[in-house]
C-alpha cells in the first residue's frame, strides 16, 4: 500500500506566480511527496502525491486559475486498474 494514493496535478495560470512561495506553501501545509512546482510568474506546472488533493486544487485555485487538472488513484494503477 503506498503512503501517498492520489497523484495531483494541475497548472496555475495568473500574474505574479512564485514558483518558491507555492512550494514553500505547499510543503508545509499539505501531507505529501514528490512535489514539483515549476514554471514562471504566468504559468507553474504542479505534481505532488498526497491524500487530500481537494487540499492541493483550493490552494492553487486561491493564487489562480486552474486548468489540465488530472487527479489519478495510484493504488488503482498498481493493481493494475485504470487510475
Amino acid at each position: 500500500m503506498l503512503e501517498y494514493k492520489f497523484d495531483t496535478q494541475l497548472l496555475i495560470e495568473g500574474t505574479d506566480l512564485s514558483e518558491d512561495e507555492i512550494n514553500d506553501y505547499i510543503t508545509e501545509n499539505i501531507e505529501g511527496d514528490c512535489l514539483l512546482a515549476v514554471g514562471d510568474e504566468s504559468l507553474i506546472k504542479i505534481h505532488f502525491h498526497t491524500n487530500t488533493p481537494w487540499k492541493v486544487l483550493e490552494y492553487c485555485a486561491s493564487k489562480g486559475d486552474i486548468h489540465d487538472v488530472v487527479i489519478e488513484n495510484m493504488d488503482r494503477q498498481a493493481n493494475g486498474l485504470q487510475g
